[in-house]
């Protein structure tokens, strides 16, 4: 059956011109368009199409308006439409927070007579939205609705940042704490590889992480350039590590997150410092998870950990082979608690995980593993003393488990 789609969008050009595109695709039909968030809701509840475009910048009611009602009373797969702006990338956040499974930038603003461009991207995006098995949209839902529920109401948190975590931010970087130790480059690193439903899956994460943990964490998220800095800026808002997106020369150093940069790889010098680079996309990604764990695992061996969550593709895979190949572990969020479970299960099924987690449990598992101590850390006693500590699942068959 055709995917039913509806087209909501100020612009009666971009209307045209997205509809136009989608109709032109192969299993793929347009079942509306709506002018505003308001007009949009109304259709949304009277079509119930299966996935929904929704720009964010609209009169009368925007896309985050429609957002929040839509997923209360008519759950409903929805893709964003966002400009590339400071304020845009922030709202985008808020959406996917909200409830979105994904976005797709306008590559000219919000007229974007080349939306051509990334028609490619958009169908992708739509046809994984709508291919996530229904188990998996009802607990992409539940986290929402528990979200929200959490969610405390404020009129003083700036753009980007949470509503509710304002006071955790200005006591991070304004209270006293007398002079800081001069940093050096960590003996244990993290790296983090995540894609679609990952802003979400990584505040969960970050958020249960100590200030002492004790290694440094690196995060590759699926990014365009000008959207890894307001993710940085939520996910240090959220956690009680500092985080930042990485700049080159950065020390990878304990108890700091460093986010890589949309646009650009990240990679690692043997001495610990962050290098960017703007080589072509791996994986029709830039950054790429497996070129940064393809640099890092021959130089942190052992002492490297990582984790892949929720996103499309097989982005991580490789590197997740090298990061085996000279003694690292391996971690893998499972289906149940994946937004989308593409890249999980393309790591979980080469045979190169030791341990499946719920995402509720993985930043459990990273301070298990942390603590753990360096020596043989993917070794059957560090492995086993993260799955005692976060009453981690056990892989499924034909899953490495050492």
């Amino acid at each position: 059956m055709s995917i039913r789609v509806l087209v909501v969008d100020d612009s009666a050009f971009m209307r045209h011109a997205i509809a136009r595109l989608l109709d032109e695709t192969a299993g793929i039909e347009v079942v509306g368009s709506a002018a505003n968030g308001q007009i949009g809701l109304d259709m949304a509840m009277q079509l119930k199409p299966d996935v929904i475009s929704l720009d964010v910048e609209m009169p009368v009611l925007d896309g985050l308006g429609m957002l929040g009602p839509l997923m209360a009373s008519q759950p409903t797969r929805v893709i964003m439409l966002s400009s590339l702006t400071t304020q845009g990338s922030a709202v985008t956040l808020d959406a996917l927070d909200a409830g979105a499974i994904d976005f797709v930038a306008k590559p000219s603003g919000s007229l974007s007579i080349d939306i051509g461009v990334v028609g490619a991207e958009l169908v992708a995006k739509i046809q994984a939205a709508a291919a996530m098995s229904g188990a998996s949209f009802l607990g992409h839902c539940q986290r929402v609705a528990l979200r929200a529920a959490r969610r405390k109401p404020t009129t003083a948190s700036p753009a980007g940042v949470p509503a509710g975590s304002l006071a955790r931010t200005v006591g991070k970087t304004e209270s006293p704490s007398g002079p800081r130790a001069p940093r050096v480059t960590s003996r244990r690193v993290v790296v983090i590889a995540s894609s679609t439903g990952g802003p979400s899956a990584l505040q969960t994460v970050v958020s249960g992480l100590p200030s002492k943990l004790g290694c440094a964490v690196l995060i590759v998220q699926h990014m365009p350039a000008g959207f890894t800095a307001s993710l940085a800026q939520r996910l240090d808002a959220c956690g009680e590590l500092e985080v930042a997106e990485a700049a080159a020369n950065d020390m990878i150093c304990d108890d700091r997150i460093l986010v890589a940069p949309g646009d650009h790889h990240l990679i690692s010098s043997v001495s610990g410092r962050v290098q960017l680079i703007r080589l072509p996309p791996v994986n029709g990604v830039r950054p790429a998870a497996d070129v940064t764990l393809q640099s890092l695992a021959p130089v942190w061996r052992e002492r490297m950990l990582t984790v892949v969550l929720t996103g499309m593709g097989s982005d991580g895979t490789e590197g997740a082979r090298s990061v085996r190949k000279h003694g690292g572990t391996v971690f893998a969020q499972d289906e149940a608690t994946a937004t989308i479970y593409g890249m999980p299960a393309a790591v979980t099924q080469a045979g190169l995980v030791h341990e499946v987690l719920p995402l509720g449990r993985v930043a459990g598992a990273i301070c298990a593993w942390a603590s753990a101590g360096t020596p043989g850390a993917g070794t059957p006693g560090a492995v086993a003393a993260a799955r005692g500590a976060a009453g981690l699942i056990r892989p499924r068959e034909g899953v490495a488990s050492t």
